[in-house]
């Protein structure tokens, strides 16, 4: 392996700041705390640097040489509204908020790829750190692109990076094309008529009727798109009435759809409404239907992904870089970034542990100088002096 000494030797300053991220987790839109202390560090090691890029969001400007290339890196800062149960001696001091996603880590990796760029300045280009606050649903790509990103400080490709639990720390896994479903969430409202439960002939029944809707929208994955393609219809949420004797006027399901197949994607909503207003209809019922496309799908550029696996292999070796990883059904906000920009998202083995957003999810501080020296690796090589 190829870790890059110097990187090494700050492994234990690296530590320290992302057991103090994780520590002091802060919520999308709220990384304050996060985001001065990453502008803090950056202008300390003579970065140029610009915060409040979409609210909370800082972005650090590094030149070297004369060259005109231009790349970006970047990494989520923000934590999740879970409870954490971890035991470590470092675990949330903030009740009810953790780093259950390693967003404290790719905060540091790149903070680590940041300090030795700027020691070392062995490239010549313009190298864009983007540390992107609110990744957790909140669409803090899509702020960050309306305070007009790529416009203030252009990319010609641009890239991400996320830990992966259970890939063996040191290895790598990419793939050309879709690696993150697009993401959508519903709220659908059924209005029917309520009624005594002892009599419910005179009533509409929402609660039937919201059972067979969501018996209904499994229809969308088995008889509406192909086999060989892949959609999930996730109804998670069911709320209905109050009481064990009546029958409620209306109850509201919530969920999600996701989908590596922006055809798919985009014919989608329409599928969904026919269902709901169908079923409803049928029972003499109405539906309020609030659909929202809140993540397209992350698709990796060819040339990008080359550029990727390049890095990663110099780093890990060629036996331990997988270039053709199944794609995930979650999705990633970065996608938004890669619409605008070309540009190819990476995953980083974390080794061992419970999954991301689980209460016993913790950031292997083991991976910190393989995610730093895969940063490092992809500038020299992108923006390799002549």
């Amino acid at each position: 392996m190829a870790i890059i000494n110097r990187i090494a030797d700050f492994h234990g300053e690296m530590t320290e700041w992302r057991r103090d991220f994780h520590a002091n987790p802060e919520l999308g839109f709220q990384e304050r705390r996060t985001s001065e202390i990453v502008a803090e560090k950056l202008a300390e090691w003579g970065i140029e640097v610009h915060k409040g890029i979409g609210r909370t969001g800082v972005v650090g400007v590094l030149k070297a040489g004369n060259g005109t290339r231009r790349i970006g890196l970047r990494a989520d800062m923000d934590a999740l509204p879970i409870v954490e149960r971890t035991g470590k001696d470092y675990a949330s001091g903030s009740d009810g908020v953790m780093h259950a996603c390693g967003h404290d880590g790719h905060t540091t990796m790149l903070l680590g790829a940041a300090k030795y760029l700027a020691e070392t300045r062995n490239f010549d280009g313009t190298v864009q750190f983007i540390f992107q606050p609110a990744e957790e649903g909140l669409g803090g790509a899509f702020s960050m692109l309306d305070d007009g990103l790529f416009d203030r400080f252009p990319c010609d490709r641009v890239y991400g990076m996320h830990n992966m639990p259970n890939l063996p720390v040191g290895e790598f896994s990419i793939r050309p094309g879709p690696i993150m479903a697009a993401g959508d969430t519903f709220e659908v409202t059924i209005q029917g008529r309520g009624a005594h439960a002892a009599m419910p002939h005179q009533g509409i029944d929402p609660v039937i009727v919201g059972s067979n809707v969501i018996i209904a929208l499994q229809t969308l994955v088995s008889r509406t798109v192909s086999a060989q393609d892949a959609l999930v219809v996730s109804v998670t949420e069911f709320h209905a009435g109050e009481a064990f004797n009546v029958i409620p006027d209306s109850v509201v399901l919530r969920g999600t759809c996701r989908t590596l197949n922006m055809e798919i994607h985009g014919e989608l909503e329409e599928k969904f409404r026919r269902v709901v207003d169908g079923i409803c209809a049928a029972h003499g019922a109405t539906a309020t239907v609030d659909y929202k496309s809140v993540f397209p799908v992350t698709v990796n550029a060819e040339d990008a992904t080359e550029h990727a696996l390049s890095a990663a292999r110099t780093v890990a070796g060629d036996g331990r870089v997988i270039d053709d990883t199944a794609p995930l059904m979650g999705s990633e906000d970065f996608a938004a970034m890669m619409q605008a920009v070309p540009g190819s998202y990476i995953l980083m083995g974390n080794g061992p542990g419970a999954s991301v957003h689980h209460p016993e999810y913790d950031f292997n501080d083991e991976a910190l100088t393989h995610g730093a020296s895969y940063w490092s690796t992809l500038v020299e090589q992108q923006l390799a002096k002549a």
